[in-house]
């Protein structure tokens, strides 16, 4: 059996450069619409670096946590999007 952090893992790694899902989204893929919040929790604890979890964002379009600050983040979706 698939743990969800397992499925949610998987769905992050393929999410492409320069694009980006939210938490809400990443849950419905992962088969738990609800459970957006457990998404960043998951993503939050990440150690694995070819995880890019700074792809996920808040459903109201807001960036939302990184574990190493907004700022990288804002800065690493920046980068991509070029």
């Amino acid at each position: 059996m698939i743990l969800f952090r397992e499925k949610v893992f998987k769905i992050v790694k393929k999410i492409l450069q320069g694009s980006f899902l939210t938490y809400r989204e990443v849950a419905r893929m992962a088969g738990s619409s609800k459970a957006w919040r457990a998404v960043g929790n998951i993503l939050n604890r990440n150690r694995d670096p070819k995880i890019p979890c700074h792809r996920v964002i808040r459903s109201d379009g807001k960036i939302g946590g990184y574990k190493y600050g907004q700022k990288r983040k804002i800065e690493l979706l920046k980068k991509e999007s070029h």
